[in-house]
């Protein structure tokens, strides 16, 4: 089922619309789901949908630079899945590594800009390296932001913003009255980075899964039953087609 949750404005179908080159969402974040559901599938182990989901990144990136997309930001590695496996939790961490190796010199060709939003400092050396260094390699570039949500929890980054806040308040350089919804969200991982406008989500699981809870507030969702290893740059361009059909009121009322 291709975009579910999706609802229609004046019963139009999106598939039978143009796109619309004005109206790009600046910020895509996705939930890329389904890889160990699409091995199984095949008799495959899990491992080998992770590392056929990494090859999905790289045309995605390519397609949302074509579209005109400002920032991509993708839920590589949250901090639950470290209940996983051990061995699928260190193939995991290799991934980064292994995909900035093989395509950084195509990213910087690309002009596109690196950045991680998450808590690095219990990542591998070998993945933080690798970070690293496509984020310095990258830095002067001013096209598409590709940030990787890495080790990543939105309750884990709430919660080390209210201590961080709390902190300022016992010392005196904040007061209670000074806390409001800017504050908070200069607190938060990357508040440089506005709010994503679209969420997609694959493998057909309906949930945000700890990812972006306070950014995402006013964000237009969209499901597909595609698992990620099959999604598709068409596919993306279709969330976008669907997206543009949608009515943004941010809690007020559409004119007209």
């Amino acid at each position: 089922m291709l975009g579910r949750f999706f609802r229609r404005k004046d019963n139009q179908d999106s598939t039978e619309v143009p796109l619309d080159l004005t109206n790009i969402p600046s910020h895509i974040a996705i939930i890329m789901d389904g890889n160990g559901r699409w091995a199984k599938k095949r008799g495959l182990p899990r491992i080998a949908g992770h590392r056929e989901g990494t090859k999905v990144i790289k045309k995605i990136v390519k397609k949302a630079n074509e579209l005109g997309v400002s920032i991509l930001t993708l839920y590589a590695f949250s901090t639950e899945n470290w209940k996983r496996p051990k061995d699928e939790v260190d193939f995991l961490l290799k991934l980064p590594e292994s995909f900035l190796n093989t395509y950084l010199p195509e990213l910087i060709e690309e002009n596109v800009q690196v950045r991680i939003m998450g808590e690095k400092s219990n990542l591998p050396a070998h993945t933080v390296r690798a970070v690293d260094t496509a984020i310095e390699q990258t830095q002067h570039n001013d096209g598409l932001i590709l940030n990787f949500a890495l080790n990543y929890g939105s309750r884990y980054e709430l919660s080390k913003a209210i201590q961080q806040i709390a902190s300022d308040v016992k010392t005196g350089s904040l007061s209670i009255e000074d806390i409001n919804e800017d504050l908070v969200s200069a607190h938060l991982f990357r508040p440089e980075l506005k709010d994503p406008d679209l969420l997609i989500r694959t493998s057909g699981e309906i949930r945000l899964s700890n990812f972006m809870l306070w950014q995402l507030a006013y964000t237009e969702l969209w499901f597909t039953d595609t698992f990620w290893p099959d999604f598709s740059e068409d596919e993306l361009v279709q969330a976008v087609k669907d997206y543009q059909l949608r009515g943004r009121r941010f809690g007020g009322v559409q004119s007209g």
